[in-house]
């Protein structure tokens, strides 16, 4: 009965099934949502950047030009799994060639799995220059969807007034020892539209929350009002109360709030940018929220908004203390596993680099992807690759991914192509992992984006049933640039061969970018490393 109830799921989904088509232009913009004006790369020459919407099954189709004359690009949609589209997840140098000026491409993918997104620029630091925007993806079956009335879209962003190309040069400089990244200007709330929600005493309200920052958490508290979160990066949760939520770069929670009956008038909420190393430690600066916004909850627009949201201690519910919604046990019986100590690093040249297991990130020649696609049998071998720290996942692999942050501040990792479940989390200065397998969570939440508090772990899992390459990296923008970052070659024998759309090579041809062979484009001797990238250059072109 289940397989049949399954079966005839799958054909309901399919049956009403459509294609979303977006045709976007990348050019520069004009803006100021500070204040304070700069250009911003936006989409069909305005800007914030439109939000994409589709319903669970639909294929999304987006036609992406790029107009920016003097920058190439790309987009990300973060989150979605691309299941059997792995060349469309869009990081350039990893699944395509970056879009030159007065060029174009074509994505197209099925939104699989219903949630709050978002899409990016993945290509040369951009998108904190404004190339971002929400992705949603509607479900009519959705289990929640009794439970509210309205849906509102809450974004929250770091704000620079620099452009990231000028801000990257500044950081990767051999005098910056302490490894600075560029710190934010100020916060910016629905890209500095303001957030004033109408509130209705009777309704319940779905709040999609989705942090575009480079580099910042930030807080959010609805000043007397509970936030019931029922999904945490697109995967479904058990219902839990908070009081207080914080928000990683790149993380999205959805949440229901409604008004309670002694309610009338018009009530604050804060949002507080996180810009600290860690808030969970004094030492460290937990008391520094130079930048606040204030929102509200509109009940009566004939009374003023002039009331503020004063929290004392920021002490946000534990996300890595959620359960899966289904209930689902871990993964058993892990066989591949992966261990990463991240520190800071530097380079042969002295330059301030980002490792894992004393290993910085350094882009080919030609995309990672294309040589797994183009080199046979030898796409199971790390060497091939360069130095992109490939990490081989054979298909059907349960994968365990060990992070120890030997660094003192939290730091947000994402992984691409899947949800992985959070096994264990603890808080600051747990040290390393003890590796040893005991006591992790017994329905663990699954997400796409976790953070890794500061010298402490995190163990995570997942299936390898998603053929492609596919990225685990640090979601600080600037970290990123920095080559916090690994590969990881899941299930090469299933990419041998893999034909990829004509406009996505032409990208690379007019660049003159090589698409076949190792890293450095040897067609004729797989293993031959001569003209691997190994130090990274002295000047950042992105």
């Amino acid at each position: 009965m289940r397989s049949l109830a399954f079966s005839l799921l799958s054909l309901a989904t399919a049956a009403r099934a459509a294609t979303v088509t977006y045709n976007f232009t990348a050019t520069w913009v004009w803006a100021a949502p500070d204040g304070v004006g700069r250009p911003l790369v936006g989409i069909n020459g305005q800007w914030p950047c439109p939000t994409i919407e589709a319903n669970v099954g639909d294929t999304v189709v987006v036609h992406l030009s790029n107009e920016l004359g003097n920058q190439t690009t790309g987009l990300h949609w973060h989150g979605i799994n691309q299941v059997s589209t792995e060349d469309m997840d869009g990081p350039s140098g990893v699944t395509q060639c970056p879009v030159p000026p007065g060029s174009f491409i074509k994505y197209e993918f099925v939104v699989d799995v219903a949630g709050t997104y978002w899409y990016h620029s993945h290509n040369m630091g951009q998108y904190p220059d404004g190339l971002r925007g929400p992705f949603i993806v509607h479900d009519p079956d959705d289990p929640n969807k009794s439970k509210y009335d309205e849906e509102v879209i809450l974004t929250v962003s770091d704000w620079y007034r620099n452009q990231s190309l000028d801000l990257v040069r500044q950081m990767l400089v051999p005098a910056n020892t302490r490894f600075q990244p560029p710190i934010p200007d100020t916060i910016l709330v629905n890209e500095g539209q303001g957030a004033n929600i109408n509130f209705v005493k009777g309704k319940k309200y779905r709040i999609r929350l989705i942090n575009f920052a480079a580099l910042a958490g930030a807080f959010l508290h609805f000043d007397s009002h509970t936030m019931k979160v029922i999904m945490n990066d697109a995967a479904l949760i058990k219902e839990q109360e908070a009081y207080q939520l914080r928000v990683a770069p790149a993380q999205r929670y959805d949440f229901i709030i409604e008004a309670i009956d002694r309610d009338s008038g018009n009530y604050p909420f804060l949002v507080s940018l996180d810009v600290n190393r860690d808030f969970q430690n004094p030492a460290l600066g937990a008391l520094r929220f130079p930048y606040n916004f204030t929102g509200y909850l509109v009940m009566d627009n004939t009374q003023p908004l002039d009331k503020v949201d004063v929290v004392d201690v920021w002490n946000p519910v534990d996300d890595a203390h959620f359960q899966a919604y289904d209930g689902a046990a871990p993964y058993a019986d892990y066989n591949k596993l992966i261990k990463l100590d991240f520190q800071f690093c530097f380079d042969a040249n002295g330059y301030p680099r980002a490792c894992f297991n004393n290993v910085t990130y350094i882009g080919q020649a030609v995309p990672t992807l294309y040589t797994a696609a183009t080199t046979g049998d030898d796409n199971s071998n790390p060497l091939i690759y360069g130095q992109v720290n490939p990490f081989i996942v054979e298909d059907g692999d349960v994968v365990q991914i060990v992070v120890n942050n030997l660094d003192e501040a939290a730091h947000p990792f994402h992984l691409h192509g899947h949800h992985f479940q959070v096994l264990d989390r603890p808080g600051p200065t747990a040290g390393s992992w003890p590796e040893r397998d005991v006591n992790y969570a017994s329905e663990p939440p699954r997400r796409d984006t976790v953070v890794v508090n500061g010298q402490s772990y995190a163990v995570l899992r997942f299936k390898a049933d998603n053929p492609g390459v596919f990225l685990f990296h640090c979601h600080i923008e600037w970290h990123v640039e920095m080559g916090l970052t690994v590969t990881i070659i899941e299930a090469p024998s299933k990419l041998k061969g893999l034909v990829f759309p004509d406009d996505h090579l032409d990208n690379c041809r007019i660049q003159k970018i090589p698409y076949q062979g190792n890293a450095a484009g040897n067609t004729q001797n797989y293993t031959d490393t001569t003209g691997f990238v190994t130090v990274p250059p002295t000047i950042y072109n992105g």
